[in-house]
């Protein structure tokens, strides 16, 4: 009993940095690691990215997928953290329209053309940074727009982190509800009270709106007290590993890092939410962007079905459908869905059409009247969609793959990667594809009664990019 009050009494006054540096726990922390397919490589740089070696400044940027965009979400507000011997200095927490507004007068760099025909903005801001799907090019756009509008520390970010309402969510549902300033943070409510007290909240507690944000900064700061006590002096790692794991596999924390090297480290774990310009076979991201619909991402349901067929001049007709479910009422946080919807696939493809599906009406759209460009290596179709409260409706783009993809079975096998939007939730998936010969193997496998045919179909889920191979 006097070795167990000792031993308590030791790690309730032990520092993160002696726990870091002890070679027993390094271990344990490797093995543990490793089990869950994470390389010694990445580990490694984990004094690096704690500052062990020398102080390292974040710059953290809250992602609300409740107002979903390109890069995973509004950027509603952010942070400058510096990590020092592993131990977090939080140097400001502010509102990014507080940073817009410090934009210079006659800095107008020209924003995405969608963003100033739905929005009305004359200039590129730094909360509307992240309009590529791909975390590395929109955190350098983000860091651009940081720099010029004079952000604390511009010069020297390390390390950009995005991260969705999803990990606060998750870490509370370890560390216990939060409450702070007479406001109770639970995990179940946590967005829409996080939204309502910076929305209409601070007004009825008597906060003036320049300060309207603050709450983030002490919800955030009670968050990192928590971890640090409960993971790192506790020695209880392991219950947060597996979560902090799964929720940059699914792309909730995404980073980027300036150095090259850290940032390769980085991408090997496949933590970047990066797009691969080069890919030899097929391809599909479906990106969304709300534009002015208010946080009504929270109540909009999602199920991607990609279909493929060969038609007779040798070609195959692809058709990538996004079904949108509306289940919610116009509120304080909700309205009708307004978003520029895009797809992008292998270079070389050309569009035919979009069809438009609003509960019972129907438009159909021709290939003049669809925005498109390249980018990320790839080819994107564009156009914009609304949907009311309470409706079900889908866009479709109809497009022909490439010839090189037409060759299907004669090269080698079928391959198909379909990369998750950043920041989204468990959107379904199913394929439907149809080809001119038979499927003798396919990973991942069909149901055993659709094997032996021309056809392969599967129901599955975005959670994570999809990878499909499909020989012949």
């Amino acid at each position: 009993m006097g070795v167990i009050v000792w031993t308590y009494q030791f790690v309730k006054h032990i520092t993160p940095e002696q726990i870091l540096e002890n070679t027993f726990i390094q271990k344990q922390i490797k093995i543990g690691n490793t089990e869950k397919g994470i390389s010694k490589d990445i580990f490694a740089q984990v004094p690096t990215l704690l500052g062990f070696d020398t102080p390292k400044t974040y710059l953290f940027l809250f992602l609300n997928n409740t107002e979903l965009r390109p890069g995973g979400g509004f950027i509603g507000s952010y942070a400058v953290v510096q990590f020092d011997r592993g131990n977090p200095h939080i140097l400001k927490v502010e509102g990014t329209e507080t940073l817009d507004g410090n934009t210079p007068e006659d800095w107008k760099p020209t924003p995405p053309a969608p963003l100033a025909k739905y929005l009305g903005v004359d200039r590129w801001y730094f909360r509307d940074s992240n309009w590529s799907p791909d975390f590395a090019k929109s955190s350098e756009k983000t860091l651009e727009l940081y720099r010029a509008e004079g952000g604390l520390l511009a010069d020297n970010i390390d390390v950009v982190v995005g991260v969705t309402p999803s990990v606060l969510e998750e870490v509370i549902g370890i560390t216990g509800p939060l409450t702070i300033d007479g406001i109770t943070f639970d995990k179940e409510h946590l967005v829409e009270t996080l939204e309502y007290e910076v929305e209409f909240g601070y007004r009825e507690r008597g906060i003036p709106q320049s300060k309207r944000k603050d709450i983030i900064s002490k919800v955030m700061k009670e968050i990192f007290t928590k971890l640090v006590e409960q993971s790192v002096k506790s020695l209880d790692l392991a219950k947060y590993l597996p979560v902090i794991t799964h929720l940059m596999d699914e792309k909730h924390i995404i980073l980027y890092a300036q150095d090259a090297q850290l940032q390769t480290y980085l991408r090997n774990e496949s933590w970047t939410g990066e797009t691969p310009t080069q890919i030899e076979g097929d391809y599909l991201q479906w990106v969304d962007a709300n534009l002015a619909a208010l946080k009504t991402d929270h109540a909009m349901k999602r199920s991607l079905n990609y279909h493929l067929e060969k038609q007779e001049q040798g070609t195959y007709l692809a058709s990538a459908t996004m079904n949108y479910t509306h289940t919610g009422v116009f509120d304080w946080r909700t309205s009708r869905y307004l978003t520029y919807a895009r797809v992008f696939v292998p270079p070389g493809a050309r569009i035919s059409s979009a069809i438009i599906k609003n509960g019972e009406k129907t438009t159909i759209i021709n290939a003049s009247q669809i925005d498109q460009g390249e980018e990320l290596g790839k080819k994107w179709f564009g156009t914009y969609y609304a949907l009311e409260p309470g409706q079900q409706g889908s866009l479709t783009f109809i497009y022909t793959l490439p010839s090189t993809i037409a060759t299907i079975g004669e090269n080698g096998p079928y391959t198909l990667l379909i990369q998750k939007q950043l920041g989204t939730t468990a959107n379904g998936l199913t394929l439907n594809l149809l080809f001119d010969k038979n499927i003798v193997g396919a990973e991942p496998s069909e149901e055993q009664e659709e094997w032996g045919n021309t056809t392969y179909t599967v129901d599955t889920d975005l959670t994570v990019d999809r990878k499909f191979t499909i020989q012949f």
